[in-house]
């Protein structure tokens, strides 16, 4: 198993990816792998695999997997996937912001069902539950985090040097464990979208980015572009990484930030270009974001 993914590890520094840690042995079977890439995408090929399982956790950035049918599914923070590896044969993964901090796990379900760890010793963790619930004829599953995954991953990083091997042990039982029990609905699980509809979402992306100045609603919004409301919110959410309101209003921070630096507009001025009608609400928004007033701003 090592030998494949050092082969991988070798595709990725082809691409110029930098892979931040080595790969980690946990258990017979089981191995750890932290990632850290500073680049658009790259290009993974290696054997078709069904026996081995990828659980990949995304903690910063945001990660795009194109689907054999085309469409596309976002990782963002928080959220992860598992699949065989032969569901990601000779397959592209982009990274639309550049960037993507996270890890991999690695489960090769023929070694660990022969020596499984102690405690998960007639389980059929890895017989039946993660190749049947979730990696059934090698189909990827791609979950939304929650509160109880974001506790157990979180936990992977940020630990003294003397622990980090102690807990991520342990955290991978407990991420084990919660797999077991989990219920697969389609709740869970992240949307797939088409083409057409990361067309559409991009064009209202565009449209508010350019148009700063004005007040945009949802509604108005989902009648120009005929997309139910929760559909826009959802998608652009997947999309960009976050809510359209905070998403939108970072660009307003920055390019408020761009005027006061290249242009003598007044900050009313400013305010008013880049959707305040209210100085006062904007000074209190400009400096929440960038924890200085606009004037201080200026100054430096």
């Amino acid at each position: 198993m090592n030998g494949e993914l050092v082969k991988i590890q070798k595709e990725m520094e082809r691409f110029h990816q930098k892979v931040a840690n080595a790969v980690i042995p946990l258990y017979p079977g089981i191995e750890l792998c932290y990632l850290t890439f500073s680049t658009d995408s790259f290009s993974v090929q290696h054997k078709a695999l069904s026996h081995i399982i990828q659980i990949n956790y995304c903690k910063a950035g945001q990660m795009m997997w194109e689907m054999k049918n085309g469409n596309r599914i976002y990782l963002n923070p928080g959220d992860f996937s598992l699949h065989t590896m032969k569901a990601c044969t000779d397959s592209v993964l982009t990274f639309p912001n550049g960037i993507y901090q996270g890890l991999s796990i690695y489960i090769d379900l023929q070694e660990v069902s022969d020596h499984p760890p102690e405690l998960l010793k007639g389980s059929n963790i890895f017989e039946t539950i993660l190749p049947e619930k979730f990696c059934r004829n090698d189909s990827p599953v791609f979950l939304a985090g929650n509160e109880q995954t974001e506790s157990i991953f979180s936990a992977f990083f940020n630990q003294p040097e003397s622990l980090k091997l102690p807990y991520q042990k342990i955290k991978t039982m407990e991420l084990l464990l919660y797999l077991s029990k989990t219920e697969l609905t389609s709740s869970q699980q992240l949307s797939e979208y088409k083409a057409e509809q990361i067309r559409i979402i991009r064009e209202i992306h565009d449209q508010l980015t350019r148009h700063m100045e004005q007040r945009i609603t949802i509604e108005e919004l989902s009648k120009k572009y005929l997309i139910n409301p929760t559909t826009l919110k959802t998608a652009f959410k997947s999309i960009y990484g976050t809510s359209i309101a905070a998403h939108i209003k970072e660009h307003r921070m920055e390019q408020a930030a761009k005027m006061l630096k290249e242009t003598d507009k007044s900050i009313a001025e400013i305010a008013r270009a880049v959707g305040y009608d209210s100085q006062s609400k904007f000074t209190a928004a400009f400096k929440t974001y960038f924890k200085v007033l606009p004037k201080e701003y200026r100054k430096k």
